[in-house]
């Protein structure tokens, strides 16, 4: 371990110590009294802001170019001269704001719910001078709640498949405590645009399906350019040019069983998603022979075909009150083939085999939970570890590597530093294929409300976390040896927030 590890992880020890004790210390003194209506009213619609504004600042002993999001896959191997930087960001960017429309037309129940951030990139935002980051809304859903226990909810939303505190409710989503943004190594979800539809079974069992937006994530190397999956954005449909996106041919599916009792809250979930590409083969007559087998064959765009694959994946959340309520335990897994992009680490659904065709990848998600729940702060711990299967090809004479994670594919320079290509272009590595296998994190922190009352609350926290990503072996540097490289990140977090109310 190095002395950057040393020091940061003395620190964060020494920190959480000094002030464990005060976590439960008395209140401070009481906030004045509410001078006003926590709603406002308008033609019959109940209107209540919300929100945070935050002072964070992230340090990440190995430096991956980010704020205080991590992207955990771009964590840097050795070789990288990111690896030999630390990295230190400032930012009040997370900071959100939102807003909760209440309405009874007749015996329904109308709610409409708009959540905003400034963690958006636009094209010309920087952080040179004037900090001026795009403003992104994170969510925004209409639902109406029928009599009888049905509820029908549209607009961009936490998926179906995120876990919630109770029922399949909006607004009851149980992200990890982190101050991460893109949260932990382990948690299942994505907010995005689906319709959803839940029937309350009775007081304590809930059931609901959606229909969700898909994307595909696409991994691999050493296959032939002979498929399309999708395209850049089009700047006249209002897609970022800089960004790709597939050409999806129906939505993900997802159904949901959730249990709410004296033993706590247990969901079973499962999911459907369908790929596509189009592949141009390399004979008009057949596709039987890969296009990359030797220098001369090249695909024909004459007999192009669409080639289809299926993704499913099932899941279980489960959350236990412990002692009193004080305490809570969770356990989540999900896995299956296609669901990589619903881990926190986007992971890679699909890669492609010699011909083009699309081939699933075995994904899983696991993440256990621990939080302590007290009258001024919550404690937590969480471990989680993200997982992509291989998908392995062997094309051509002498034999190549193609698809996801082959040991052909060569991996014996991960640890060797290059030359930069300018003075904000980190040198790439060579011979360093590192398809990722498993992301692990483990996390530890906590929250302290300083004040709170009818007029917020004021509260801080800090966070550790490691990271260590493991790779599928490949070859390595020496003449029959084999190298799977890894890298690895200390990361510490701090947060300065006052909450509305």
């Amino acid at each position: 371990m190095s002395g950057f590890s040393r020091r940061a992880i003395a620190l964060g020890v020494i920190a959480v110590a000094a002030h464990a004790a005060g976590l439960v210390g008395q209140a401070a003194s009481p906030p004045p009294a509410d001078q006003g209506p926590s709603t406002l009213h308008y033609k019959g619609i109940t209107i209540t802001p919300g929100g945070f504004l935050a002072a964070e600042t992230v340090v990440r002993q190995n430096a991956i170019g980010a704020d205080i999001n991590t992207p955990f896959n771009s964590t840097p191997f050795a070789g990288s001269s990111q690896a030999a930087l630390s990295e230190f960001n400032a930012t009040a960017r997370q900071s959100r704001l939102s807003m909760l429309f209440e309405g009874h037309p007749g015996s329904t129940v109308a709610t409409g719910y708009f959540e905003m951030d400034f963690l958006g990139t636009g094209v010309t935002s920087n952080a040179n001078q004037s900090n001026s980051y795009v403003l992104r809304f994170r969510q925004a859903w209409a639902q109406a709640a029928f009599g009888g226990g049905w509820t029908l909810s549209g607009g961009q939303m936490w998926s179906l498949l995120a876990e919630r505190k109770r029922s399949t409710d909006n607004r009851t989503e149980a992200p990890p405590l982190v101050i991460d943004p893109q949260y932990t190594v382990g948690f299942s979800w994505a907010r995005q645009y689906g319709l959803r539809l839940a029937d309350k079974l009775s007081d304590n069992a809930t059931f609901a399906v959606s229909a969700e937006n898909p994307q595909t994530i696409f991994g691999g190397h050493g296959f032939p350019t002979n498929f399309v999956l999708g395209a850049a954005g089009v700047g006249g449909g209002l897609f970022n040019n800089q960004a790709n996106y597939s050409f999806n041919v129906a939505p993900d599916f997802i159904g949901k069983l959730a249990f709410d009792g004296g033993f706590g809250h247990l969901e079973i979930f499962g999911l459907v998603s369908f790929f596509r590409d189009r592949i141009f083969p390399c004979s008009a007559a057949s596709v039987a022979t890969p296009c990359a087998t030797n220098g001369t064959t090249v695909p024909s765009a004459a007999g192009a075909t669409n080639s289809s694959a299926t993704g499913t994946g099932a899941g279980v959340n489960l959350r236990i009150p412990l002692f009193s309520k004080h305490l809570d335990f969770g356990l989540h897994f999900f896995g299956g083939s296609g669901v990589g992009r619903y881990g926190t680490s986007g992971l890679p659904d699909a890669t492609v085999d010699p011909n083009g065709n699309l081939k699933v990848l075995q994904n899983f998600q696991a993440l256990g939970t621990l939080e302590w729940h007290l009258k001024k702060a919550d404690v937590y711990l969480y471990v989680g570890d993200e997982y992509a299967g291989d998908q392995v090809f062997t094309i051509g004479a002498p034999a190549k590597g193609e698809g996801y994670g082959s040991p052909l594919f060569a991996n014996g320079a991960c640890g060797t530093e290059t030359l930069p290509t300018g003075n904000y272009a980190v040198g790439a590595l060579g011979s360093c294929t590192g398809d990722t296998k498993n992301i692990v994190e483990g996390s530890i922190g906590f929250w302290h409300r300083l004040l709170k009352g009818p007029s917020g609350t004021l509260q801080w926290g800090l966070q550790y976390s490691y990271l260590i990503r493991y790779t599928w072996p490949g070859v390595g540097a020496a003449a029959g040896t084999t190298a799977a490289p890894e890298a690895m990140n200390n990361m510490f977090f701090t947060s300065f927030r006052y909450v509305l109310p």
